[in-house]
């Protein structure tokens, strides 16, 4: 070797480091010595040593430790120690043999080579110990060193080979050799032991280690296989195989899927997400007073601050969620940014090799074939390059999507618990799960795309920069023209974004509307109605179509501009380029590799404008969570719990609001340890306020209040939860059977739960819609006594019950002698008989205390409190015994004569009408019938009990309990029918139209591309500028074509799948109107709502641009192998295997994927409705502080979700990964073809080149949408199948027309033998009943809960249909008219007063038919006109969702008023004294008695005086009517059942 070499490296190595003519201008390449160990060596360790910190990172962030030693680490360890053995040793021979003395001169490479090999080594070496102590089970930096290595090493192994060969010659020839080859020798054998080890390193990297002993989570039989899968697994998704291949099979259900990654679940996210949030609310403040500790996850509970801070701490502005988003998941993003740059400059390097790939062609024979080869390779490893890190990109991108929807979902779901009155005020519980459902759903469809804002600009850079290598400055022109569209779009975008916030505004509008119908549709049924409503619903969705459609053409145009930019770009590029000069001419190369760059470009040009909408539309839904995260809070200080006061319970000087005026002033109140206090007052007056203002519900505006110890709560409106009775009971404390059964007997409970099919398992519906209004109220309270607290709250829970179940519960709960003696309690009552036995009694009015004290003193002070019980024992509903009770009250206290002349009166008005309700009439052990038997029944009941645990019994119970049906998620391929049913709702006429027209748009583009190549093949237009104009030309025209087709095409399909949206809708809305009453009962009604709101919207929004999607890209694909087949024939016999392969992934993926979707969307619905619930029982959850436990759950419901989105997320890439290595093959083969095809023409080569390039991307698509269309039609088929279900009987009927307009003229009523039963399956609840009302009877109907005294009024109304015999009102059959017929010439007030949002005139007069003259006189008789007279907006006044800004009282009126506006024959009472007060109730007797004196009236009885001075009297047992007499009647004879029940009483 000469000294003199030129280069350093040349002198490091002491040979030459590179030699062109050896490696590239030659037959048979090869690398130099020098290269091979320098270059090709330190690549991979130069690799390890950049990305070492990753390893690092893994290590830190491992939730496991300890893997045991086993057979993969042991031998990994050996294997690399052989590797440091043999370095080492290298070493040493270069020292020993080279330098010094020996001939050999010693080079740096000898001695650099072995040490950077060795310190390489040792790195990896140290993190075999590492990852095992940490649980790190795989590193992908580590796989790749040693691919990268060994596949590195292999042209070494060419050279070292073929030097053997030379120096074996050399040795075997005759001539004594003076040479000595033992350093060589040496060397030859040294590196082929270090090849083997790295080989074997590397397969030993392709497996995971073993699992770790340690983990922080329970690892189950059922983890996800990913955690313990190896880095190649990982990146080839081969880990997922298991679950594609069983969702083949058979179709997934829930049990096959894995456990959620602990670094996913809520409980690893959460404490992160609200540290940060904290920290920023903390930063709004100006007082950096409070200093807190970090967000602590302790027991499952994240605390998250109140961004409405204390009252001082002045804000600077609102906490957005956006900065804790992007300090929680900001680090995976940006990882995830790093590897998308990565594959941007990739993708760049295609069209470069593709214009190699030309002039290879072009130069036909002119290079040696293996260049050619080399090409057609590399275009491949690119292509799979970018396969796998992209796949990587999405999935990392995809899982902090799927964490920002856990937080906030979290976020809100925390928040919900804590908002303040005035706040609930401002927004609908419907659409506070929206910010759930829709707004955090769609930062979740954001992420994957948010990189976009910078990649986009990146690539469009990139793409202009090789432009400009090819046409020079013409570029520009270009650019002007996307410049100029980019604007236009803003615009177009600008609109469509204000389109979409008027699309929210009134799809928020139409499900709150629907909310509230199927809230009260039992009503509106009674009513008839309905069509009032759905004319409203239906008003609301035209709009809201009007809406999208004008989207929709502004879409179709946005479409039509950016089908058209690419193609408009290259025009003018191309017309500016061969007009500016006469020397510019195109070639084939510069055209081609021209479209190749503006087909790059299409992508993030067409992505800019939509992710501007994206972003938008996500700063929409930023904003609403943002106000709502922001929103005032209840504030906790308001209530103290301090020990020190005298009392554990007492306001001081308290003043109340509820976010407006004032309504409670100067409230001072004690209750003094274990004593009873109770709460009177009219209606209106402000009781439930004051038991609201203890626990903390109001705003406090001055005083104090406060509670030392555990509350319990029992709301005026029951809260029911949707679970078993015994759930609702237990309130989530543990069972405890004997504290059970005592507190059921206690609260009258045992009976109802006899009744229920399961028993105490029964299941609830939503908002207990299969109970009666006393059956809540004692649950409710039932609930409190267990829960054992030590202050007790009751607002009114006797108001809904009867009067000897109230004195039971008075009796063994509340009173004196009940199981809470020992407690302290507040009652709000509106009984007087529970008076003489309570403490203290405060007595309030207008939202003050008027006065207080003990029963006497009241008594003796001839104020408000004695004017309210004189009034209230002239009503004479009390029992006779309570009066004496009374009567000895009063005249031991103080002489009151007129009070004792009341009472002396009232008594003897009680002894004529004794009268119950609650009591079973055959069975002799009544509630009241002595102690004996009611010992009896508990010892039975015992026994009963331990005979019940018995499994079998338990199974049973649980089927029949179940009263919700759980939700189907359909299995298997989506039927035929369903598209069949979609295409139909879409016309025949726009499907083939949309097709057609995106047939031609095809042909027109691939008629452009082969135009350009033959005008770049044409050799005489240099010389002609008449034929160039000609050429240019006919490209215009083409593109014109192409331009008009698609916006022709996009029209065609927005209209039609809008039109079949708009239909499918009407015909879905229509049919739940008509479902009978049992569907209502069994389906809840979230169920519903979700079927109206998210898979309508699906309709609306999802449906088109899939569609539209599909159609392009299956169009597509078809072009492309038609022009790759068309340059290279021999393509088609590929083509097969590849459309094998590809239909394979296809059908596994779409079987798996799409139940995947269908259990996602199943386990999605629970969040929400668990959501609803919770905010709807808001107050009760916090007065039992168990809001941890309810957030628990609600965090399951979310990890379950997660569940089931991580593998259809992961499907995504599986599919992806595969898919897109078809396409890589597709590309391979075809630049392989082209180059060992003998192909001449260089256009068509070069243009089935740049085709194939862009199929990757486009099968995906294809795929990744056909399966999209499969799983969103899933929302056709679940709205097919709702509207298919059972319809009620017809609203209106022909024959009804004949009917007079005043029918029923004189209201008789006829049963005979009349049988009904609630639904299919079912017992009878009527069995055989037979009676005759004459017209103008008043009948009372009587009988304990469940003899059938609902059903009754039910039957009546056919709200359930006969299932035999037949009832007929006036002679003429009910069931042979229409519903609306019937149920609008019948009157009925019903039990629970349901109103609408909405004004109170429509919810008076939905129709809008009557005078107002009418509805005041109305209001006058109902006694609201003073009312109604002093708000504002009279007859206008707005009435809150479901009536909340009225009292319970109050609605109970406007349904009386809503009755005398009917004013028909008949009308139906049904128990509609349950929560007035006795005035209310006075009023509403007073008036029905005047104003229906002609009328046929049904009473379902609840106090002895409304039945008293009715005609007949019906008392029902068990479904039968066993007597029908009037009541003097049935008192005369003793032998009756009605006697017997006055008797128990102790009555006669």
């Amino acid at each position: 070797m000469a000294d003199d070499t030129s280069s350093p490296m040349d002198r490091f190595c002491g040979s030459t480091f590179w030699n062109a003519t050896e490696t590239w201008y030659t037959n048979d390449p090869d690398f130099t010595p020098c290269f091979e160990q320098t270059a090709l060596v330190w690549t991979p360790c130069a690799f390890y040593w950049a990305f070492v910190i990753f390893d690092f990172y893994y290590l830190k962030a491992s939730l496991d430790r300890n893997i045991p030693w086993n057979k993969l680490n042991v031998s990994k360890a050996l294997v690399n120690l052989g590797l440091l053995v043999i370095t080492a040793l290298d070493l040493i021979m270069a020292l020993v043999k080279k330098g010094g003395d020996s001939e050999l001169p010693l080079y740096d490479l000898d001695v650099w080579g072995p040490i950077i090999k060795f310190a390489t080594f040792l790195l990896l070496f140290i993190f075999i110990p590492l990852n095992r102590k940490y649980g790190v089970q795989t590193t992908g930096c580590q796989f790749i060193f040693w691919f990268l290595l060994t596949v590195l090493s292999i042209p070494r192994c060419r050279t070292e080979v073929r030097l053997d060969a030379e120096r074996q010659k050399i040795l075997n020839s005759q001539q004594p050799s003076e040479q000595d080859f033992s350093w060589e020798e040496y060397q030859f054998v040294s590196f082929f032991i270090f090849f083997t080890f790295t080989s074997i390193m590397l397969i030993l990297n392709c497996f995971a280690d073993g699992m770790p002993r340690q983990t922080k989570y329970q690892r189950g039989e059922n983890e996800i296989p990913e955690l313990s899968a190896s880095f190649l697994s990982r990146i080839t998704y081969q880990w997922f195989d298991k679950m594609a291949l069983k969702g083949y099979r058979n179709p997934l259900e829930e049990k096959d899927l894995w456990d959620l990654r602990p670094q996913d679940s809520c409980s690893e996210v959460m404490p992160i997400f609200a540290h940060h949030w904290n920290q920023n609310v903390r930063k709004n403040y100006k007082n950096k007073a409070r200093v807190e500790p970090k967000a602590q996850f302790s027991n499952g509970n994240v605390t998250f601050e109140n961004p409405h801070g204390e009252k001082n701490g002045r804000k600077k502005g609102m906490a957005s969620i956006m900065p804790p988003i992007y300090k929680s998941f900001g680090g995976v993003f940006l990882f995830g940014a790093l590897m998308k740059l990565f594959t941007d400059t990739l993708t760049f390097a295609q069209p470069q090799v593709l214009s190699l790939i030309i002039s290879f062609v072009e130069a036909q024979d002119a290079e040696p074939e293996w260049k050619g080869i080399l090409y057609a390779v590399l275009l491949f490893v690119l292509a799979a390059a970018q396969t796998f890190i992209l796949g990587q990109y999405f999935h990392r991108m995809f899982i902090v999507g799927l964490r920002i929807r856990t937080a906030l979902i979290n976020a809100i779901y925390r928040k919900a618990l804590r908002i303040s009155n005035s706040t609930k005020k401002e927004s609908t519980v419907g659409e506070i799960v929206n910010l759930m459902a829709v707004d955090a759903q769609r930062f979740m469809e954001l992420t994957t795309y948010l990189n976009m804002i910078w990649s986009a600009p990146l690539q469009i850079g990139l793409a202009l920069y090789f432009l400009w290598q090819q046409l020079g400055p013409s570029v520009l022109a270009g650019l002007a023209v996307m410049i100029i569209l980019i604007p236009v779009n803003g615009v177009i975008a600008s609109r469509i974004k204000t389109y979409q916030i008027r699309q929210m505004k009134y799809k928020d509008e139409r499900v709150k509307l629907m909310n509230e119908v199927l809230s009260g549709i039992k009503v509106l049924k009674l009513y008839a109605w309905e069509p009032s409503f759905e004319k409203q619903v239906l008003d609301i969705r035209d709009k809201e179509i009007a809406t999208l459609r004008s989207t929709a053409y502004l879409n179709a145009g946005t479409s039509f501009l950016w089908s058209c930019a690419p193609f408009l770009v290259s025009l003018v590029t191309f017309a500016t380029y061969v007009l500016t000069s006469e020397a510019n001419q195109l070639s084939v190369e510069k055209v081609l590799v021209s479209i190749a760059l503006f087909d790059l470009m299409k992508l993030p040009l067409t992505i800019l404008p939509m992710l501007s909408v994206d972003i938008a539309e996500t700063q929409v839904s930023v904003n609403r969570i943002n106000k709502f995260l922001n929103s005032e809070e209840l504030d906790p200080n308001s209530v103290l719990h301090d020990s020190s006061k005298p009392h554990p319970m007492s306001i001081e000087n308290g003043e109340f609001s509820w976010g407006d005026e004032i309504t409670l002033r100067n409230i001072n109140i004690e209750v003094k340890k274990g004593s009873l206090v109770a709460l009177v007052g009219t209606v209106g007056s402000g009781k439930s306020s004051v038991v609201q203002a203890f626990l903390g519900e109001m705003e406090k505006l001055a005083g104090v209040v406060n509670t030392v110890g555990k509350l319990a709560y029992v709301p005026q409106q029951a809260w029911i939860q949707n679970a078993t009775v015994r759930d609702n009971i237990l309130f989530g404390q543990t069972y405890d059977r004997k504290r059970y059964n005592k507190v059921i007997d206690a609260c009258a409970l045992r009976a109802d739960i006899d009744i229920l099919s399961a028993g105490d398992l029964t299941e609830i519906g939503e908002k207990g819609i299969n109970l009666s209004g006393g059956q809540k109220q004692r649950i409710s309270l039932a609930r409190a006594v267990y829960s054992d607290a030590d202050l007790y709250l009751l607002d009114d829970p006797l108001s809904a019950v009867d009067a000897h179940v109230g004195k039971h519960i008075f009796e063994e709960v509340i009173g004196p002698k009940g199981i809470l003696a020992r407690k302290s309690r507040v009652l709000v009552t509106h009984g007087v008989t529970f008076l003489p036995q309570v403490d203290s009694i405060y007595v309030i009015k207008m939202g003050e205390i008027s006065e207080s004290g003990t029963f006497d003193q009241l008594v003796k002070n001839k104020g408000a409190f004695a004017d309210f019980i004189i009034q209230h024992l002239q009503e004479g509903n009390e029992e006779e015994e309570e009066l004496n009770q009374i009567k000895r009250q009063i005249s031991s206290t103080a002489d009151v004569p007129e009070l004792l002349g009341t009472v002396e009166k009232a008594i003897k008005l009680a002894r004529t009408e004794s009268l119950s309700d609650s009591i079973s009439v055959t069975s002799a052990d009544s509630l009241m019938g002595g102690g004996g038997s009611l010992r009896r029944r508990t010892k039975r009941q015992d026994s009963h009990d331990s005979v019940a645990s018995a499994a079998s019994l338990k199974k049973k119970q649980e089927v029949e309990g179940k009263l919700i049906e759980t939700e189907k998620s359909q299995t298997g391929g989506v039927e035929f029918a369903v598209y069949k049913h979609y295409i139909k709702s879409v016309g025949i006429f726009l499907s083939v139209a949309t097709l057609v027209l995106n047939f031609v748009f095809q042909a027109f583009q691939i008629g452009s591309n082969l135009w350009l190549t033959q005008w770049a093949n044409d050799q005489n237009v240099a010389n002609d500028t008449g034929l160039r104009d000609m050429y240019l030309g006919v490209y215009g025209a083409f593109g014109f074509g192409q331009g008009l087709c698609n916006y022709g095409a996009a029209i065609s399909l927005f209209t039609a799948t809008l039109h079949a949206s708009s239909r499918v809708f009407h015909r879905l809305f229509n049919n739940i109107m008509h479902c009978p009453s049992e569907f209502f009962d069994t389906t809840p009604k979230g169920r519903i709502l979700d079927r109206c709101s998210s898979d309508v919207n699906c309709l609306d929004l999802v449906m088109p641009l899939n569609i539209r999607m599909v159609m392009s890209t299956a169009f597509q694909v078809l072009a492309t192998i038609v022009v790759i087949s068309l340059s290279t024939p021999i393509f088609l016999a590929v083509i097969v295997p590849i459309a094998f392969l590809y239909y394979f992934a296809q059908r596994f993926y779409v079987a798996t994927s799409r139940q995947l979707m269908r259990l996602e969307s199943v386990s999605r619905s629970p969040i929400y409705s668990h959501f609803s619930e919770t905010v709807t029982g808001a107050s009760t959850i916090r007065a039992y502080n168990v809001g941890d436990r309810f957030i628990e759950e609600s965090d399951a419901k979310v990890d379950k979700n997660q569940v089931c989105k991580y593998p259809s997320v992961i499907a995504n890439r599986w599919l992806a990964i595969r898919l897109e290595m078809v396409g890589n093959l597709i590309i391979l083969f075809a630049s392989l073809f082209a180059v060992l095809g003998g192909q001449t023409n260089p256009g068509l080569v070069g243009l089935s080149v740049s085709y194939a390039l862009q199929v990757t991307q486009t099968l995906n698509w294809l795929v990744r949408m056909s399966s999209d269309i499969e799983t969103n039609i899933v929302s056709v088929e679940r709205i097919k199948e709702y509207g298919e279900t059972k319809q009620e009987a017809p609203w209106e009927l022909e024959q009804d027309k004949n009917k007079p307009k005043n029918w029923p003229q004189e209201g008789r009523v006829e049963f005979q033998n009349f049988q009904v039963r609630y639904r299919e399956g079912l017992d009878l609840v009527l069995r055989g009943v037979s009676f005759n009302i004459q017209g103008g009877e008043k009948v009372g109907i009587v009988g304990r809960t469940g003899a059938g005294k609902s059903s009754l009024t039910l039957a009546l109304f056919r709200i359930i249909e006969a299932a035999g015999g037949r009832i007929s009102i006036d002679g003429v059959d009910i069931a042979s008219m229409g519903l609306h017929m019937l149920r609008s010439r019948l009157t009925i007030i019903p039990q629970d007063p349901v109103l609408f949002s909405g004004s109170l005139r429509i919810n008076l007069d939905p129709f809008e038919i009557k005078t107002d003259d009418e509805i005041w006189k109305a209001l006058e008789l109902s006694h609201l006109k003073s009312f109604v007279k002093s708000l504002a907006a009279g007859l206008n006044h707005e009435i809150a969702e479901g009536g909340e800004n009225l009292s319970v009282g109050q609605r109970q009126l406007v349904c009386l008023a809503r009755a005398l506006l009917r004013k028909t024959k008949v009308l139906v009472l049904d128990e509609a004294t349950a929560a007035v007060d006795l005035e209310t109730d006075d009023l509403i007797q007073k008036t029905i008695r005047t104003e229906f004196k002609e009328c046929t009236v049904l009473t379902i009885a609840h106090r002895l005086n409304t039945i008293l001075d009715s005609d007949k009297v019906i008392v029902l047992d068990k479904g039968q009517i066993i007597e029908f007499a009037s009541p003097t009647e049935l008192l005369d004879n003793p032998k009756s059942a009605f006697y017997s029940m006055a008797k128990d009483a102790n009555l006669v």
